[in-house]
């Protein structure tokens, strides 16, 4: 019988509750993988682990806060063991004009979408650096946006937390890549996703529009890159990937 191409691999992904997230973790499952789902939401992540079988489970994390990573990275050991493949795929799209000054809206993207990452980063690097020392694959892959170039108006510290998560998973890879760790950085455009139910009636009906006329990524799209991305031998890189839908410009 031919193995998965994910079987014997253990996987961490954070906002694994819904949309991009909760799609890859499905992925990962199906090629194999064990999979800790992380998300504030444990009910939605106990439903989606009795989906996936035995080898998945939930474990309620908010990657804001450091008493909850280190409490929720405890269990993902006791239960995982080592990761070898960390999704960082929580994030939070919030419309936050400057001129409103809505520094609780702005904070909250920091706080998720940087800082949350760096977190996540910092409790599983040595996990990474151990697996790949074994001579096994070590996956480290961000989700980032289309909004790390892209402008959109209203959206500029949406953009700068995802421009600053791109630059970190440049520099990562460059601090990683000596220990035989992998680092890919995944850049989406317009995704239907739940992202859309953060913003305001206003920034919803945008969205709406936007859909209708460009057509977006499902979340299982970018759940077949990131498949494809972690099964390659390890020897292979896939450093950067921007997705877009065909009528994106």
């Amino acid at each position: 019988m031919t193995n998965l191409p994910l079987t014997g691999r253990n996987a961490v992904v954070t906002g694994a509750a819904s949309g991009i997230g909760a799609a890859i973790a499905e992925r990962l499952a199906a090629d194999g993988a064990a999979v800790a789902l992380v998300s504030r939401r444990q009910d939605r992540l106990d439903d989606l682990a009795g989906k996936l079988g035995p080898q998945a489970f939930g474990v309620a994390m908010d990657v804001t806060s450091p008493d909850s990573v280190d409490a929720g990275v405890a269990q993902i050991h006791d239960r995982l063991g080592r990761a070898d493949l960390v999704v960082n795929a929580a994030g939070v799209m919030l419309a936050a004009p400057i001129e409103a000054g809505r520094l609780d809206d702005w904070t909250r993207m920091i706080d998720t979408n940087l800082t949350g990452v760096l977190r996540v980063v910092q409790a599983f690097t040595p996990d990474l650096i151990e697996a790949a020392g074994a001579g096994q694959t070590a996956d480290l892959v961000n989700i980032s946006s289309i909004g790390a170039h892209a402008v959109f108006p209203g959206y500029a510290v949406y953009g700068a937390t995802k421009a600053a998560l791109t630059h970190l998973s440049t520099s990562l890879r460059a601090d990683l890549s000596p220990y035989d760790v992998r680092v890919t950085n995944l850049e989406p455009g317009l995704t239907d996703t739940e992202l859309a139910t953060h913003l305001d009636a206003t920034g919803q009906d945008l969205i709406a529009s936007m859909n209708d006329q460009i057509g977006p990524l499902h979340a299982t799209d970018l759940a077949d890159i990131v498949g494809f991305v972690v099964s390659r031998r390890r020897e292979l890189n896939l450093r950067q990937i921007i997705a877009l839908p065909t009528r994106q410009a």
